[in-house]
């Protein structure tokens, strides 16, 4: 069984929020129209407190309670069945998908018999890296969708080397236009 997992498709890291990737708009049609293929979708949102440690490394973003924090408008919301809350506590980071406090995600993807993990969302060089980085680790055949996924330094070292540790790992690097609808 396959799943998309979306990481982090929030305000905050779109253009116009406090921590944006500039292609972030970019990304939404493509996820939104790889849902259509996926029985399984799942997607993660970082939910900071107002005072975190997380924020002496980083501006305050996706604090919960506030505009940042949610799903971007354009994202399909209606298609995703769980949410994952993320660097909830003051002194969580919370960089990756499988971290969420307010459920299991590997005990949830399990229980589904999800074997293939699809990857999109935000941002490459941190969220979705790490998110990425433990799938494979939890024995997941895991897949980042590169039209699918956006930097917060487009074209940087930082972006490049993300997806070539991505790859060293495992993870194999696909379009969209490689999955086949369920």
């Amino acid at each position: 069984m396959k799943a998309l997992l979306i990481v982090d498709v929030q305000n905050d890291f779109c253009p116009g929020g406090a921590l944006p990737a500039p292609r972030a708009n970019e990304i939404i049609p493509v996820i939104n129209e790889l849902m259509d293929r996926f029985e399984i979708i799942v997607a993660s949102r970082d939910v900071h407190p107002p005072e975190t440690l997380h924020f002496d490394k980083w501006p305050p973003h996706c604090v919960d309670g506030t505009e940042g924090a949610l799903f971007h408008p354009e994202l399909n919301i209606l298609k995703i069945q769980k949410g994952f809350h993320k660097g909830t506590g003051n002194e969580d980071d919370g960089y990756s998908s499988f971290e969420a406090t307010n459920e299991n995600l590997n005990k949830y993807l399990l229980e589904r018999k999800v074997t293939d993990l699809y990857i999109v969302g935000l941002t490459t060089e941190y969220c979705v890296k790490t998110t990425a980085l433990d799938a494979v680790r939890s024995g997941y055949n895991t897949n980042l969708v590169e039209d699918a996924i956006a930097a917060v330094e487009p074209g940087s070292v930082n972006e490049m080397d993300a997806i070539n540790e991505m790859k060293n790992a495992g993870v194999q690097v696909i379009s969209s236009g490689d999955i086949q609808v369920d």
